[in-house]
C-alpha cells in the first residue's frame, strides 16, 4: 500500500506541475508534507473542472459523479482505484478535509453543466462551492499537517474563504472572453464582455481586493513557509489584478492577461528571503 500511496502522490503532483505555475511555485515553498497535500487538493479540484470545462461530453454529469463518489469512497476507506481521488483521500483524512468542503464543491461543479448565465443568488452560492471551501481545504493543510485533524480557527476560514473567492473572480475576470466564447458561460451577474465598462472593471478589481486584504490579515496566523507560500501567490493575483485593471474593458474579452514566470520567480524568492527586497509597506506606497 505504501507503493501504491506514493504512486498517487506522483500522480496529483504532476497535475499541478502541468497546470498551474503559480499555485506549483506556491507549493514548492511548503514543507514536503504540506506541499503533498496541497498537491493532493488541488489534483482533486482540477481533475473535477476538466470534466465540467474541457471534456464536454453528454455523459459529463455521469462522469462527475462517478468521480465525487470515488473521492468519497477515498475518504471513507482509505482506497480508490483513481490516483487522484486516492492522494485527496489521504490527505483529507490526514488534515480533517470532510464532506463539510466536498460536498459544496461538486455541487458547484454541477452548476457548471447546466447553469451558463447567474444572478447574484446563484453566483454567490457558486463562489462559495468553487472557491471559499477550496480555500478552506487549503487552510486545514496549513493548520493541520503536523497536528491531525482539528477544528479550524474561525477567523483564520473566513480569511481563506475570502482569499479563494478573490482567486475565483481574478479568474473570471481574466478569462471573461473565453468563457462566453467557448463555454457559453456567463458568470457575473448583469455582465457580458459586451457590456463590461471601464468602470465595471474597477469595481470587480476593488471587490477582489478587499477579499484579498480581508485574507492577508490572516496570514500572521498560519507558519512561516506556509504564510511565504500564501503571500507569494497573492502577489502574482496581485499583479494580474494591476494588469486587468489597466487593460481597456473592451480588450479585455480578447486579452490573455497574464504574470510573466520569471515575475512569479521573483515574488516566491522575495518571499521566501523577505530581507533581500525593500519593505513591504515602501512598495505599496510607491504603486
Amino acid at each position: 500500500m505504501a507503493l501504491y500511496d506514493e504512486a498517487a502522490q506522483a500522480a496529483a503532483a504532476q497535475v499541478i506541475a502541468r497546470y498551474s505555475t503559480s499555485f506549483g511555485m506556491g507549493a514548492r515553498m511548503l514543507s514536503a508534507t504540506q506541499r503533498r497535500h496541497i498537491e493532493s487538493v488541488y489534483a482533486m479540484v482540477r481533475v473535477a473542472d476538466e470534466i465540467v470545462d474541457t471534456y464536454q461530453g453528454a455523459d459529463a454529469g455521469e462522469l462527475l459523479d462517478g468521480f465525487e463518489a470515488e473521492v468519497w469512497r477515498a475518504m471513507t476507506s482509505g482506497y480508490s482505484t483513481n490516483l487522484v481521488a486516492h492522494a485527496f483521500g489521504a490527505t483529507a483524512s490526514a488534515v480533517g478535509i470532510t464532506r463539510e468542503q466536498t460536498d459544496p464543491f461538486f455541487a458547484s461543479m454541477r452548476m457548471d453543466l447546466d447553469r451558463a448565465v447567474h444572478d447574484e443568488e446563484s453566483f454567490a452560492t457558486y463562489i462559495f462551492g468553487s472557491a471559499e471551501v477550496v480555500g478552506e481545504m487549503c487552510l486545514a493543510v496549513f493548520a493541520n499537517s503536523g497536528s491531525g485533524p482539528r477544528p479550524l480557527d474561525a477567523d483564520m476560514r473566513t480569511g481563506a474563504r475570502r482569499l479563494g473567492a478573490a482567486y475565483q473572480k481574478v479568474n473570471f475576470l481574466r478569462d471573461l472572453g473565453a468563457d462566453e466564447d467557448r463555454l457559453g458561460r456567463s458568470y457575473f451577474p448583469g455582465l457580458t464582455s459586451s457590456t463590461l465598462t471601464d468602470a465595471g472593471v474597477a469595481a470587480l478589481v476593488a471587490d477582489c481586493r478587499a477579499d484579498v486584504a480581508a485574507a492577508e490579515a490572516c496570514l500572521t496566523g498560519l507558519p512561516r513557509r506556509s504564510a511565504a507560500a500564501v503571500r507569494t501567490t497573492i502577489d502574482i493575483y496581485a499583479r494580474l489584478l494591476d494588469e486587468i485593471e489597466s487593460t481597456p474593458a473592451q480588450s479585455l474579452a480578447g486579452a490573455r492577461v497574464r504574470v510573466a514566470n520569471g515575475t512569479k520567480l521573483y515574488l516566491a524568492l522575495r518571499n521566501s528571503c523577505p530581507w533581500t527586497a525593500p519593505r513591504r509597506d515602501t512598495l505599496q506606497a510607491s504603486a
